[in-house]
């Protein structure tokens, strides 16, 4: 209904609608009372409500996921994964939650893809190449050695090359009832600790090493004896000499192993796993019985882990390299370049033998160059000389 004009053509104010209205339930009242005197019969009074029941605050259930990692205890990579589950559980506001366990609590580390199918585990944090026994082709996703790419830029593959629809190839293939995910693009690995410093790769011939998935492929086609273990098992192995060096990954981890203290000489920089990163793992019936939104909670979270575990990488790995050369008194060196040009012949024969024998490994290979050949080219390309600027900086020479 159209409000009532005044004399001017303008509405009547709030105030004077208000008295109005005021008014004409005063003059209402007055004519109920004004019956009632006469002896007329009272107005019937208004229906009582019932009052309302209190608002009652229903809490959702909270969906619990049991997830266990591939790492000792004391290994950094399990505070990397406890970052993972912290965004998880904070951004799921208690709908969600992830309760996370150290390697061997349930099964053992190289058990996990296997377990997190069958259902046993819920959820995993490892790493391909601990279930390349399956297939080779497992540790192209993160843990070879290098088709152009450093890891970062592998992990640009992966989310947007074509590598995860690749990945979900293969896990049905296997009949791996598993959904991963991806984080943490892992500096160069180190090629590792010896009893004498390695020249070149001569010194590599004969030697028992220990490391894992395709980089074992490669170090055995350099002429060594390579034994597969898992990290907790590497300082036991190495004081009984089942192996004579190892490599794990990275220098806190090795530190926080001992390694400092049943050997010395330490060769960084590689090519034998030069694009690793976690992967991690969810049963399929639990992933997908959850709503979309927890679904992209554990999605969007390996992201946002994957920058906070380099973070924290950086930290903690340059401190402890300088801790091993200052106070350990470790021989920090540099792996000599001839090692890496015969580390790249010896994975050309591996390229080619394996692309032969299994053309997903070829898909795969030609997949991740073809990524390369244009990513790498614009980096390198575009990079800055960020070792002369050190160099400069801080006055020193760095070994090639």
């Amino acid at each position: 209904m159209k409000k009532e004009l005044l004399k001017d053509g303008a509405a009547p104010s709030d105030s004077s609608t208000t008295r109005r209205k005021f008014l004409g339930g005063a003059a209402a009242v007055a004519g109920v009372a004004a019956l009632a005197a006469c002896g007329q019969q009272e107005a019937p009074k208004p229906e009582a409500k019932a009052p309302a029941a209190p608002a009652v605050a229903v809490k959702p259930s909270t969906v619990v996921l049991k997830m266990q990692g591939s790492w000792g205890a004391k290994d950094i990579f399990n505070e990397m994964a406890e970052e993972y589950v912290k965004r998880v559980n904070e951004m799921a506001e208690g709908r969600l939650r992830i309760d996370y366990l150290v390697a061997g609590a349930v099964v053992k580390p190289f058990e996990v893809m296997d377990a997190v199918s069958k259902g046993v585990l819920d959820a995993g944090h490892s790493v391909p190449v601990y279930w390349y026994g399956k297939s080779k082709v497992a540790s192209l996703f993160g843990s070879g050695p290098i088709n152009g790419c450093d890891a970062h830029q592998t992990l640009g593959w992966i989310y947007r090359g074509g590598g995860l629809e690749m990945y979900q190839d293969l896990l049905k293939t296997l009949n791996l009832d598993v959904v991963g995910y991806f984080a943490m693009p892992m500096p160069t690995q180190p090629l590792g600790w010896f009893k004498n410093p390695i020249k070149s790769s001569a010194d590599i011939k004969g030697l028992k090493y220990r490391t894992v998935g395709l980089a074992a492929d490669l170090m055995q086609e350099m002429g060594a004896k390579v034994t597969q273990l898992p990290g907790g098992e590497i300082i036991p192995a190495l004081e009984k000499g089942v192996i004579d060096a190892f490599e794990f990954n990275n220098p806190t981890s090795d530190m926080r192993f001992g390694a400092q203290d049943v050997i010395k000489n330490y060769m960084m920089g590689s090519f034998h796993q030069a694009m690793e990163f976690f992967e991690i793992l969810f049963n399929r019936k639990k992933h997908d019985a959850l709503p979309k939104d927890l679904q992209a909670i554990l999605r969007y979270s390996a992201e946002a882990a994957s920058s906070a575990n380099f973070w924290t990488g950086l930290k903690n790995y340059s401190n402890d390299l300088e801790e091993l050369r200052t106070k350990h008194k470790v021989n920090v060196l540099r792996t000599p370049k001839s090692v890496f040009q015969d580390q790249l012949k010896a994975w050309d024969v591996l390229t080619k033998k394996l692309s032969d024998e299994d053309p997903v490994f070829k898909k795969v290979v030609d997949s991740q160059r073809e990524w390369a050949r244009k990513v790498a080219y614009y980096w390198f390309i575009n990079d800055a000389e960020y070792k002369m600027g050190y160099e400069h900086i801080f006055k020193t020479k760095l070994p090639s």
